[in-house]
């Protein structure tokens, strides 16, 4: 989180326990199991280097064991141990030949690095088979030993395979449990972001764009949920009440999530209007109470006990009704009384999240009585399929496919870190080629976050295996050390790649220690020394060779968002007008738009990284982000509002207005075809009737205000056409923005 903001987050008890119940620290344990028991069981039997090559084997395909769906774990894992069989027993036999294990090098990268275009397990599967090449490196031998120790690799692979699956067979729902809780937790992360909107001495620049970062990790942590869930064939059955808990949780969280996006006009106009009365920390206390509520409940769905709700959110919604009424009595007068309408409907918002809270927190005990609630079928909507046709690889074979990109430098940047190893004769010089292989991403900026990962964490981890080799001599007690350092390394993997080095270097270090007896200061220098030539090939590689700019690309992901966007305004607007969409429809839509906006927000933090010179538009591809962001905020809200009064304030009189934005929409959309957008039209003619409504019904109200009538059926249908109208203006507003801020970008 960015810090100048001074955010408040969940205190360091809830972190401790919600990380001690994450698939985090799971697969941690389950890592660090699967590597060390072959290799500890067989030097008992004094077959250690038989056991080596079974833990080696099954560290590589535990690369390959990233959460999802148990077949498609299941069939990556034996996908994996196939190509580790085959890259070994080849590499070993070209291992002699320096030409001929350069070609192959080349050849094994290029190939393993271009199948990560079927997808993200397709790509572990890649980096594995890469990993056993590097290791095998320094393990020429006869065809006798060779196929020898391809078979222990395969054997070492089949016994992690067999435990993970074992352990998903006594803990079916338990992947599912921690990722939905994982879901749960930066879903309350973003609603602190959030709560900052209340604040009136917060930078509202830096908030926006914090919620363009979180809003991409709550997407990411959905889509593995979906995945989970919604390709889990036992779970889309709804066959037990756990798996139709978790779906129910899952949806409720999704619609909430819906609600927690919703915005209110300006926000600093509000705290001009409402500064110095107090009310607008109230709505920030309790909207922190609530993401703390939430963080419970992650932490309950994780641990798969239930949450206990305590009465403090429901008693402080009181007080602040309480405090609205007052001061709305106070201080209401007939030029003000609109604004008092918008903090109604914050407070009604706050209280409908609150009811979703209540919900969530019953679904924890898994004792609701819960039916089936949707066709299987349904939930196909949802996910996508990865196609696995071989004409998805030969059609990426161009240089306008990042994946041919890329794999070009990864062949071309190891390869030449196989020349340098060769050349100076390094001590663990196959460290060079498999921090290459481990650095180098698709992407400027993720290799570059990386490298600087990679490097620092390599010397702080280093000085810390320093210190502990220096200190603790009994053999025992290293062992002991290492384990922890493992679960360490493996659990921090993929939640944070530094910690995991600064973890990993000191076990590498004991590791040697206890194996070799090799002189830890040999090793430490070894270690640095290649860690450093391989951060710098591969930063000039990405650099240099044919790299791929996120400008080059950007504007489909903008194309896209307001393609994604037009289609759920149209769902959601269809209810004013007495044609609501099907609800599954809707949600399709819904999710559509979020994960399109997610995925453009995502490259513009990946363009903010590269070098500037390869940066273009940056201030108003940001600001294009950033009302895009507020344009789904505001037709989450339109959303909300449908489901309040569209069943008894339909209005035919909504028709033009509708037709107007969608027009305006898809002219954005056609000038990122070529087409030229449209200059900006009068707004009044699409405004005259129900402006008009707004106006009778206002004027009869401050009359009525000026009688001290207080609730009465006026007040009711002002409250329901003005917020619904002042929704549909505001998204006319933004959308407006949106095609000034695009003008100016095709301009350039």
């Amino acid at each position: 989180m960015n810090s100048s903001l001074h955010l408040p987050g969940m205190d360091y008890f809830k972190k401790y326990k919600s990380f001690l119940y994450s698939y985090y620290l799971s697969a941690g344990v389950r890592i660090t199991i699967g590597v060390v028991m072959p290799a500890v069981i067989l030097s008992f039997f004094n077959l250690l280097e038989v056991g080596t090559a079974m833990s080696l084997g099954a560290l590589c395909v535990s690369a390959t064991d990233n959460p999802g769906p148990i077949h498609h774990r299941r069939n990556g894992m034996l996908v994996c141990l196939l190509l580790l069989v085959v890259v070994s027993i080849l590499t070993s036999l070209a291992a002699p030949f320096p030409v001929l294990l350069g070609i192959l090098i080349v050849v094994f990268c290029f190939v393993f690095s271009m199948i990560g275009v079927y997808g993200s397990r397709a790509i572990s599967i890649g980096v594995a088979a890469l990993i056993i090449m590097v290791l095998q490196i320094g393990h020429p031998g006869q065809a006798s030993e060779l196929f020898l120790q391809a078979l222990y690799i395969l054997l070492g692979g089949l016994w992690y395979t067999g435990l993970s699956l074992l352990m998903y067979a006594f803990a079916p729902y338990r992947m599912a449990q921690q990722a939905l809780g994982e879901c749960i937790a930066v879903t309350a992360r973003y609603l602190r972001v959030r709560a900052a909107l209340y604040d009136e001495k917060t930078n509202f620049e830096k908030v926006y764009s914090h919620l363009i970062e979180e809003q991409v990790h709550v997407h990411q942590e959905q889509e593995l949920v979906r995945e989970l869930l919604f390709k889990s064939r036992d779970i889309i059955k709804e066959s037990t009440n756990t798996g139709r808990t978790l779906l129910m949780i899952f949806r409720s969280l999704v619609d909430l999530f819906e609600k927690i996006m919703t915005s209110y006009r300006d926000y600093q106009q509000l705290h001009q209007v409402f500064g110095g009365t107090g009310i607008m920390n109230r709505y920030r206390q309790l909207i922190l109470q609530i993401a703390a509520e939430l963080d419970d409940i992650s932490i309950a769905v994780k641990s798969g006990r239930p949450s206990r709700e305590s009465n403090a959110l429901g008693d402080a919604i009181r007080e602040t009704k309480k405090f609205y009424v007052a001061m709305r009595a106070a201080k209401r007068t007939p030029e003000n009384f609109q604004w008092f309408i918008v903090l109604r409907n914050i407070l009604n918002n706050i209280e409908d999240v609150a009811g979703r809270i209540h919900t969530l927190h019953l679904y924890t005990t898994y004792r609701q009585p819960l039916s089936a609630t949707s066709e299987p079928g349904e939930y196909e909507k949802f996910v996508s399929r990865q196609d696995y046709n071989p004409k998805v690889l030969f059609d990426n074979l161009t240089l306008q496919s990042n994946f041919f990109r890329h794999s070009l430098r990864v062949s071309l940047a190891t390869l030449v870190g196989y020349i340098i190893s060769q050349w100076l004769t390094v001590g663990h010089s196959y460290w060079i080629l498999l921090t290459i292989i481990v650095i180098l991403k698709p992407t400027y900026s993720l290799t570059k976050k990386r490298n600087y990962e990679r490097l620092f964490g390599t010397i702080a981890g280093a000085i810390a295996g320093l210190i502990i080799v220096y200190f603790v001599e009994d053999r025992n007690v290293l062992f002991g050390i290492m384990i922890v350092l493992m679960v360490g390394t493996y659990s921090l993997l993929r939640y944070n790649y530094m910690l995991s080095v600064i973890f990993m270097t000191p076990y590498v270090l004991v590791l040697f220690q206890l194996l070799f007896n090799t002189p830890v200061e040999n090793v430490f220098t070894d270690r640095l020394i290649d860690t450093c030539i391989a951060s710098a090939l591969a930063f000039i590689a990405n650099f240099v060779l044919v790299p791929v700019w996120e400008h080059e690309q950007i504007s489909t992901y903008m194309s896209m968002a307001i393609e994604k966007n037009i289609a759920w305004f149209k769902k959601v607007a269809a209810a004013f007008i007495g044609e609501p969409a099907p609800v599954i429809d809707y949600k399709v839509s819904r999710k559509e738009a979020l994960v399109a906006l997610a995925n453009l927000s995502d490259a513009l933090t990946r363009m903010l990284a590269e070098p500037k010179r390869a940066q273009k538009n940056n201030p108003e591809i940001h600001q294009f982000v950033v009302y895009n962001h507020l344009l789904s905020s505001h037709i989450a809200t339109l959303s909300h509002y449908a489901q309040q009064f569209a069943a008894t304030h339909t209005s035919r009189e909504f028709v033009p207005v509708i037709d107007h934005i969608e027009a305006e929409l898809i002219a954005i959309k056609k000038s990122f075809e070529g087409e030229a957008a449209p200059a900006a039209e009068s707004q009044t003619p699409y405004w005259l009737s129900i402006n008009k409504r707004v106006s009778v019904l206002m004027e009869k109200r401050q009359q009525e205000l000026q009688e001290g009538l207080t609730d009465t059926e006026t007040r009711r249908n002002l409250v329901a056409l003005k917020s619904v109208t002042d929704q549909f203006k505001v998204i006319l507003e933004l959308v407006n923005d949106i095609k000034r801020v695009t003008r100016v970008v095709h301009e350039k």
